[in-house]
C-alpha cells in the first residue's frame, strides 16, 4: 500500500483550445473534470496500474464532495477529512500545440484542529495498512503545496509519521516547505523539478553537473535519493555516489498537468534497480503528457523501450543537450 497525502487538493477543470487569445471569446473543443492535487494524481496513476494506494485529503463544500465522488467513480480509495472551507477549483487551458496555461485558485485555510485531524487520519491510514500486511513494501508520499494555516513544517511532521511506521517517505513540494523537510532529513526520495532544486540551493543550475551537485547537497542533508524532473528533457536520479539520466525522443504533449506526478507514481511502482525504476518513471511521464487534462495513461500507453538511460551523464551538457 502506498499512502499519499495531498494537503491542498482541487477539482481540476481542463478546456482544450485551438489557440489562446487574451481578451477574446473562445470556444473549447473539449472539457474535462478530474479530482486533482499532486498526491491524488499519484494515487490515481498507481491504482489505474493495479498498485494499491489510498489518498488522504482534506475536503470541504460541494467541490470537496464532487472530488470524493469522482474518485469513488473510478475506484480510487480515499480517506476524506472534512474541513470548513470549500475545496478549490483549478483551471487549465490546453492548446493544440502543447502549450498549457494553468490558473490555480487559492485553497481554503485550515484551522489548527483541522491540521491535527489531517495528520491523525494519515497516521491511522498508514498504520492500518502496515498492520494488515507487515511484510509488504508500504510507502508514504506527500505532494503539493500547503494550505494556509498548515505551517511550513507540516511535511516534517509527515516524515515523523513515516519513521514511526518504518516506511520510506517521498516528498514532492517546493519553496520553504521543501527547504524545511530537507533540512530535517529522513526523506527516502525528494522530487523537485530543476527550477525548484535551483531555488532550494539558491543558485542557477545550467548544466547536468550543476544539477547533480545540487542534488547531492540534498542527499548530504539526509535524503537518500533525488529525482529531478527536467520537463521535456527527461529526468535525473541522483544518489550519494551515482547518477542516471533518462529521456526519450521529442513528442508533442496534449497536457503537461500531472505528468510529474505520474512520473513519481511510475518510479514508486517499479521493482528492480534504480536505473530501471527511472526508466519506468520517465515512460509513465511521457505517456501522461499524451493524455487530456489530468487523465492518467493506460498500461498499454507505457513504452519503456522508447526511454534511454545513461549512467553518469556528461556533467558539461545542459539538460536540453541530453535529449
Amino acid at each position: 500500500m502506498i499512502v499519499t497525502l495531498t494537503p491542498s487538493p482541487s477539482l481540476d477543470r481542463t478546456l482544450e483550445l485551438d489557440h489562446l487569445v487574451r481578451g477574446e471569446v473562445l470556444r473549447a473543443s473539449a472539457a474535462y473534470v478530474h479530482a486533482g492535487g499532486k498526491g491524488i494524481n499519484v494515487t490515481r496513476a498507481l491504482v489505474h496500474h493495479g498498485v494499491a494506494s489510498c489518498a488522504v485529503v482534506p475536503v470541504g463544500g460541494a467541490e470537496g464532495a464532487r472530488l470524493v465522488a469522482l474518485l469513488d467513480e473510478r475506484g480510487v480509495p480515499v480517506r476524506a477529512v472534512p474541513v470548513t472551507g470549500a475545496t478549490r477549483t483549478n483551471i487549465t487551458l490546453a492548446e493544440t500545440d502543447g502549450t498549457t496555461t494553468k490558473v490555480n485558485a487559492p485553497g481554503p485555510a485550515l484551522t489548527a484542529d483541522e491540521v491535527d485531524a489531517l495528520l491523525a487520519a494519515l497516521e491511522s491510514t498508514l498504520g492500518e495498512a502496515v498492520a494488515a500486511d507487515p511484510d509488504a513494501p508500504h510507502a508514504l508520499v506527500a505532494a503539493g503545496s500547503l494550505p494556509r494555516g498548515a505551517g511550513d513544517d507540516l511535511f516534517v511532521h509527515v516524515a515523523a509519521i513515516a519513521r514511526l511506521h518504518g516506511v520510506p517517505f517521498s516528498l514532492d513540494t517546493s519553496g520553504e516547505p521543501l527547504r524545511r523537510a530537507v533540512a530535517a532529513g529522513g526523506l527516502d526520495l525528494a522530487k523537485p523539478n530543476d527550477d525548484e532544486l535551483a531555488e532550494l540551493v539558491g543558485r542557477a543550475l545550467p548544466t547536468v553537473g550543476d544539477l547533480v551537485s545540487a542534488a547531492r547537497e540534498v542527499v548530504a542533508a539526509g535524503t537518500r535519493q533525488v529525482l529531478v524532473s527536467l520537463g521535456a528533457h527527461g529526468a535525473l536520479l541522483v544518489t550519494a555516489h551515482e547518477s542516471w539520466w533518462a529521456g526519450g525522443p521529442p513528442l508533442v504533449p496534449l497536457s503537461t498537468v500531472g505528468a510529474g506526478d505520474t512520473t513519481l507514481a511510475g518510479f514508486l511502482s517499479a521493482p528492480g534497480p534504480a536505473p530501471e525504476r527511472l526508466r519506468t518513471a520517465v515512460a509513465w511521464g511521457r505517456a501522461a503528457v499524451r493524455t487530456p487534462g489530468t487523465a492518467v495513461p493506460d498500461p498499454s500507453d507505457i513504452d519503456t523501450g522508447a526511454v534511454r538511460v545513461v549512467a553518469e551523464p556528461d556533467p558539461h551538457l545542459s539538460p536540453k543537450e541530453l535529449t
